[in-house]
């Protein structure tokens, strides 16, 4: 049997995916919350968490678990406060494309806080994603609809992307006319091997035989080598402020962002709130997004 109050270690675990952040939410050391997870993965007789260099990752049992105790720990707070639904106050951990959390969220972080000042927003903003239907954030931004019962997910943008490159590259390398000119040309993109979405293979619709020469897994770092004429990349139209677009009128393509959130959490009123902000943030920018669609806000 196992004692109760290691759940609660576990759950601070499974939210942190990290010892040490757990053990400073609960005000103890590292040492103290392993053991009672090792504990708790004693009494159940199953491993809970996959340990590794980056942090805690819940296995299949360990899910099971945490999606039962967050029944458990839901139950109780609505108990201890049945006001907390319309609480604005709180943590709110959104994951985000690179390119789209650093140059749409992260500069409107700074007002939602001086409007917002109980409320804490936590911004993952890398390549790859992290999963709300696993609760790893509240709010996922992806570029495809998660398909998972136990999310709320509705589209959140369509935006742009183009060829670009630095007017010095262009002014140094023959002129681009046609599709077919690019292959006399350096191109950056993503790596190969790490590309983590279909979406982004961007180099396979403009033509087949296209490959980047300069490549990163990071789009900011694209970014950055094509303004510093490293070669033509493509980019979304909000990161290419400064940049010349090449071949505009023969290369433009289109993708849309999902806005997913685990039901659990969707109409608590700090999660409600966010989700509206972000619905609103791009309504604003649709023209830097390029955006032939955005949402109607909902909700409140």
């Amino acid at each position: 049997m196992y004692h109760w109050d290691d759940l609660r270690f576990f759950l601070a675990a499974a939210t942190a995916r990290s010892l040490t952040e757990a053990a400073r939410a609960l005000n103890t050391d590292a040492a103290t919350v392993s053991r009672r997870v090792s504990r708790l993965e004693a009494a159940v007789q199953s491993t809970l968490f996959i340990r590794s260099p980056k942090g805690l990752r819940l296995t299949a049992s360990g899910q099971r678990l945490y999606a039962d105790c967050a029944h458990v720990q839901k139950a109780v707070q609505g108990i201890r406060n049945p006001a907390d639904a319309h609480n604005l106050g709180g943590t709110v951990r959104i994951s985000a494309s690179e390119g789209f959390g650093v140059a749409i969220l992260a500069p409107a972080i700074a007002a939602l806080h001086k409007e917002k000042p109980t409320l804490k927003v936590e911004l993952a903003a890398n390549a790859g994603f992290l999963s709300a239907a696993q609760r790893e954030v509240d709010i996922a931004v992806t570029l495809n609809a998660p398909n998972a019962a136990r999310l709320l997910v509705e589209p959140l943008t369509d935006y742009r992307l183009g060829l670009f490159a630095a007017e010095a590259y262009l002014q140094a390398n023959p002129r681009i006319r046609s599709v077919r000119d690019l292959a006399g040309h350096r191109i950056v993109g993503y790596v190969e091997d790490q590309i983590y979405a279909p979406e982004l293979r961007y180099l396979d619709e403009i033509h087949p035989d296209l490959q980047a020469s300069v490549a990163s897994t990071s789009i900011e770092a694209q970014r950055a080598m094509v303004s510093c004429g490293a070669g033509v990349g493509v980019l979304p139209l909000f990161l290419a402020e400064g940049l010349v677009t090449v071949l505009p009128t023969k290369v433009s393509l289109t993708r849309r962002f999902w806005l997913s959130t685990h039901k659990e959490v969707a109409e608590t009123a700090r999660v409600r709130l966010i989700r509206n902000w972000m619905k609103d943030l791009v309504a604003r920018a649709a023209a830097r997004l390029g955006a032939t669609r955005a949402p109607r806000r909902t909700g409140t």
